[in-house]
């Protein structure tokens, strides 16, 4: 891919992840990243407390969702390391510009 302007991008795809991995390499990928979102949110939520005295509606709803399927990813390793399986994992970022 060539480098391009933002006013050259409509929607541009980004592969974040893609392969076979092990129970314990998929959880590590897959618990870090939800992690780190959370952790975003939760920097979002306090920072929006402190300047404007009030949470990030966003922040205060994605919290609880991303919670939720990290534990819907503890299940899905748990029944694979039973199973003796590995992970297939397929990730893609998909940007596009839109108005502010």
């Amino acid at each position: 891919m060539q480098a391009c302007t933002m006013t050259e991008i409509d929607i541009e795809t980004l592969n974040l992840i893609e392969g076979d991995f092990s129970v314990e390499e998929a959880r590590e990928v897959l618990t870090n990243i939800f992690l780190t979102k959370i952790h975003f949110h939760q920097m979002k939520n306090f920072s929006s407390q402190e300047r404007f005295g009030k949470q990030d509606e966003t922040a205060v709803r994605r919290i609880p969702e991303l919670k939720k399927q990290l534990e819907k990813l503890s299940y899905i390793v748990a029944e694979a390391k039973s199973k003796h399986k590995k992970l297939t994992i397929s990730s893609e970022i998909t940007l596009s510009l839109m108005d502010e």
